[in-house]
Order: C-alpha cells, then sequence, then structure tokens
C-alpha cells in the first residue's frame, strides 16, 4: 500500500576541510534550516506516525499480548512474566527511548512553528501544533503508566538541560497530557479525504485512553462521549471483516499506523515479518502455530445465555465452540471448520484432514500425533489470519491504535466506576454485543442483552467484554496492571495438552480436550481460573509456570539513564 504518510527523508550533511562549520550548506537538510517550509514541517508531523516509535504498541506483533494471560507459546516465558526485569531491561530502555524520541520530535516541530509565525499561516499552524501535541501527549501518556513519575519538558531544551532532569510527579504530566489532547481536539478536523492523519475524534478517544489508565473516570467519560457524540464513528458491521488486512479504512477505525512492505523496511511483525506472522497460523499452512490464544482466554467467553461456563447449561464439554459467544469463534479456530482450505482438526485421532480446494484428503500437521510442534493446547489464532499472511508471509495489516468499540468500553466502564448506571452503558455494550450476533441493538432476542445494574456484578461483566471484544489488540495487559490483578491470573500454571498417548485415551471418552465435568472458574476480578483442571491428571501437562513479581506494576528507571542523569531516581524493588 502506498501512502504520503511513510515519506523517507534522507538529509546528510557533508563536510571538508574547506567547508565553514559555521554555515548551514542551503541543498541539505540540518536542524538550523529545517522546519522552515510547510511541506518540511509535514514531513516532519509524518516521521511521528513511524510505527518504531509506537514501540509497545508495534515493536513486534501482539507485542504486549505475549506479557497477558491471553497469550500460550509453547515453553516460552517471557522475562516480564517470569519476574525477571531488572534495571537494565532492554523493553524498558527501549520503550524509555522511543518515547522521548518522539517527545523530541514532536517539541522540535511546535518550537518550529512558534518561529516561522510570519511565514505560514495561521490555520497551518494551528493544525500541525495539535497534530504535534496530539503525539507528545500520547508519548507521554505510555511513560508514565509505565514508569511512573519521568522527566518531563515542552520546550525546546539542549543537551545540558537534559541531564540535570529528575522526575516530574505524574499527575502533573497528566494535566498537560489532557491540556494537549484538548487542544488538539479543537484544531483537528473531524475527518480528512484521502489520507489518514490524527482528528478530533481520534484526540478525544486517546484522552479517554489516558484517563482510563490513570482511573480518572470522569474525564475518561467525559472524552469517550464527546468521541461518541461527534457521530461520525461507527461498529463495522462484521467483526472478523474489520480485522483482515483488506480492511484499510473503516467507520469503526480511529487511529491506525499504515503499513507497506513495498515503501517500508517496517510492516506487521516488526524486523522479522516472515518469521512473526508465520507464528501464529495453522502448520497445514505452512505456519507454525507456535503461539496461539490461551486457555483462559477460550473460557471467558460466555455462552449464548450470557452466563459463564461455569454457570451455563449450554456449556457442551464435547462441543467447547457449541452455543458460545460468537466472538470465540473468530479469535480462534473452531475444531472441524474450515481455515483456510483445511479442515481444522486438533484431535489424536485426525491425522488426515480434508484440504477442500482439491476434495482429497492430506497429511494433518495440526494434530500433534504428526507433528510434534503444533499447537500445544490445541488452539490456533483466526482474528487478524488471512490469505495475504500465507501466500509470502508478509501483510500489510495497519496497526489499529485506536478502534470505536474501545471508546464504547472505555465510556461504559467510566459511567460504571462512578455508579452512574443508565441506559446509555447498556446501549455501549450491547452495541457490541448484538453486532457479534449480527443483529440490531433491539433485536434482545437474539443475543444475551446485558442488564446488570449491580455496580459489583456490573464491573465483573465490563472486564471480560473488553477481554473478549478487545482480544489480542495489545490492550489486556494495560487492563492487568491499571486493575491491579497481575497476581493472580499471571502466577498461574500455562496448561496445554497431555502426552499424546493419553490424548488417545481420552479421545475413547468423548471428551478429548477437557474432561467432561470440568468447569473452569471466573474470579471476582473477572479472570479465569484453570486450577481445577489438577483434578483430572490426564487431562493436561504444565507447559510453563509464570512468576509475577508485583514491583513490575512499574517499569524500571534504566540504569543507563541513571548513569548520565543522576537525579534520576529508582522504581522501588529494583
Amino acid at each position: 500500500m502506498k501512502t504520503k504518510l511513510f515519506t523517507i527523508l534522507a538529509a546528510a550533511a557533508v563536510m571538508t576541510a574547506c567547508v565553514n562549520l559555521d554555515l548551514n550548506p542551503k541543498s541539505q537538510g540540518s536542524s538550523e534550516n529545517w522546519y522552515s517550509t510547510e511541506q518540511e514541517l509535514q514531513l516532519s508531523l509524518n516521521a511521528l506516525y513511524n510505527p518504531t516509535l509506537w514501540n509497545f504498541e508495534c515493536n513486534r506483533t501482539f507485542h504486549t499480548d505475549r506479557y497477558s494471560d491471553d497469550w500460550s507459546q509453547r515453553t516460552e516465558l517471557y522475562d516480564w512474566l517470569a519476574g525477571a526485569v531488572a534495571d537494565d531491561w532492554a523493553k524498558a530502555k527501549n520503550e524509555w527511548a522511543n518515547d522521548y524520541k518522539g517527545i523530541a520530535r514532536a517539541n522540535t516541530v511546535l518550537f518550529s512553528l512558534e518561529k516561522q509565525k510570519e511565514n505560514l499561516r495561521e490555520a497551518t499552524i494551528k493544525l500541525y501544533a495539535g497534530e504535534a501535541k496530539f503525539f507528545r501527549a500520547s508519548f507521554y501518556m505510555y511513560l508514565i503508566n509505565l514508569f511512573g513519575d519521568v522527566p518531563f519538558y515542552t520546550e525546546y531544551i539542549t543537551l545540558e538541560d537534559a541531564y540535570k532532569m529528575g522526575r516530574t510527579d505524574r499527575y502533573v504530566i497528566l494535566d498537560q497530557i489532557y491540556k494537549d489532547l484538548d487542544d488538539a481536539a479543537e484544531a483537528l478536523p473531524v475527518s480528512y479525504t484521502g489520507t489518514q492523519r490524527v482528528t478530533k475524534g481520534a484526540a478525544l478517544a486517546m484522552k479517554a485512553r489516558a484517563a482510563l489508565l490513570m482511573n480518572d473516570w470522569v474525564t475518561c467519560a467525559a472524552a469517550a462521549k464527546a468521541c461518541m457524540d461527534l457521530g461520525v464513528y461507527s461498529l463495522h458491521p462484521d467483526y472478523r471483516e474489520f480485522f483482515l488486512s483488506s480492511t484499510k479504512t473503516s467507520p469503526e477505525l480511529i487511529f491506525a499506523l499504515p503499513c507497506s512492505n513495498e515503501l517500508t523496511s517496517y510492516a506487521y511483525g516488526g524486523t522479522t515479518k516472515e518469521t512473526n506472522t508465520r507464528s501464529f497460523y495453522p502448520r497445514n499452512n505452512g505456519g507454525t502455530s507456535t503461539a496461539q490464544p490461551s486457555w483462559e482466554l477460550f473460557f471467558a467467553y460466555p455462552c449464548t445465555d450470557g452466563k459463564t461456563v461455569e454457570e451455563s447449561p449450554l456449556y457442551d464439554p464435547a462441543n467447547p465452540f457449541a452455543n458460545r459467544d460468537p466472538r470465540l469463534s473468530e479469535i480462534t479456530v473452531p475444531f472441524d471448520s474450515e481455515f483456510m482450505d483445511y479442515i481444522y482438526n486438533p484431535r489424536p485421532s485426525a491425522t488426515k484432514t480434508l484440504q477442500v480446494s482439491t476434495g482429497t484428503m492430506v497429511k494433518n500437521n495440526d494434530t500433534r500425533l504428526v507433528s510434534e510442534n503444533c499447537s500445544y493446547n490445541g488452539l490456533v489464532l483466526k482474528k487478524y489470519v488471512d490469505e495475504e499472511w500465507i501466500d509470502d508471509r508478509l501483510t500489510d495489516t495497519p496497526q489499529r491504535i485506536l478502534r470505536y468499540a474501545d471508546v464504547l468500553l472505555m465510556y461504559a466502564e467510566s459511567k460504571m466506576e462512578m455508579n452512574d448506571i443508565d441506559q446509555s452503558v447498556f446501549d455501549a455494550l450491547n452495541s457490541l454485543r448484538a453486532r457479534a450476533y449480527k443483529c440490531g441493538l433491539g433485536e434482545t432476542s437474539k443475543y444475551p442483552a446485558i442488564t446488570e445494574n449491580n455496580q459489583t456484578a456490573l464491573r465483573r461483566i465490563i472486564r471480560n467484554e473488553r477481554r473478549c471484544e478487545l482480544a489480542w489488540e495489545n490492550r489486556r495487559w494495560f487492563d492487568l496492571i491499571r486493575w491491579r490483578i497481575c497476581e493472580p491470573c499471571l502466577t498461574d500454571k500455562i496448561y496445554g495438552l497431555p502426552a499424546n498417548e493419553q490424548m488417545t485415551k481420552n479421545e475413547a471418552t468423548g471428551y478429548w480436550i477437557w474432561p467432561k465435568d470440568f468447569r473452569p472458574h471466573m474470579r471476582e476480578d473477572s479472570t479465569i481460573d484453570l486450577s481445577d483442571i489438577l483434578n483430572y491428571p490426564g487431562y493436561y501437562r504444565v507447559n510453563v509456570e509464570r512468576n509475577f513479581n508485583p514491583r513490575q506494576y512499574l517499569f524500571p528507571i534504566p540504569q543507563n539513564e541513571r548513569v548520565v542523569c543522576p537525579m534520576l531516581t529508582q522504581n522501588p524493588g529494583y
């Protein structure tokens, strides 16, 4: 996909012994003579859309989901889940560096706009300033949520000034984040024609997210409502279609970073694009099934009566996809269904499976009796995956940062937490469920409408609804942190399928993957407790044990930063 958004600017300064070093060559860009024209300022703003700056959103495919209870990856345990994060943790260093790089670029644009007041139209200055403030606010939002108090500046500063900076209270920074996003919302248009840039709605939605992450319910509800009241966003009619690579634009999409295999070295999956996409789709299609949705995520989806698997009489352990929320069958491939030209069947007896296009039975590489390294828990990813992932193992899927469904969920959660539960809360939540069931909001006989008005009970429903709706969208990990509920779920074991011989014995009983009487428990905090599987020793094996350390609710201030900036104190526990 060709886009002006990622125009590559190459600027080099060539110096020889004959060059006066006090001069700026007019034919080349420099920090002194750049930012002087409308085109140069726009190119500088374009650089803020670079996915490499959006580290924890875009560094690799499903970056933060790897640290959540929605994820299972053979016997791999990422360092954050292992409780092994220290002050030299590379991920913290990269996040710190990229956020401040983005902030510095945004500040430079704002500083340069001040100097160009006589050369640029007032409307252009206001527009570009709004865009720069959106990005500055976004990068500060990540910093204060991941690190707490951090160095803070909004001016053009020297390196010497930077070395002397200490940490500013994150709530002081939050006030500036809100102000920047308010300014952006006032300056930016509701929409653009023929280009994808941040808009008024993106600024309002990002303000809602910034407030949500800080549990500021009043601000979150107001910003989300303002975004909703713009009247330009709506839910994409088909849940699965929204996540396909062919869906570049949608009335549900508020802010995304377009990706291009042709124009940039980055596309979906980071620097090892082929490896990362290949890790998620079935082995019959040439994938590796290295990582997949977890059993906890599988059991989070309610039954069609709206009740949990633990409570509902509709749950059938012999056919665990039956009578379930339709979104379950969109996040992971149902057993015995066609997917990407093959019938997906991980049962031990299915050593062959049907290739639909040829009508022939072929070796089934998606059962462990044929391929030991196929899915370790029997599930494979369906959300996002389509033919574009298969042909050359590359995809131009946009990096979706904000979508309307999340705005509805943020609004509902904020109103619930204020105990201001009214019809608008139910409409926001039920719009998502109605879309999942492919019916209208008012057709409550066709989907399990949410009507619970008890705050405690509704809190659990909303938290689980966020999990089901936003699964594998880099949102779950942030939710676990802000809710402070990592200890129960991220210290649980990660379970998978037992040995092949035992699976064969289990299949003979009619319950090959989970036992007949096994019903996972949903805790009051909405996380799923699978520990009762231990009562059925033939139905599981422990793939890996998680060991979350509570100090990791905040990242460590990178040690290399503290060496050059002695004023920076360290977060507790590091």
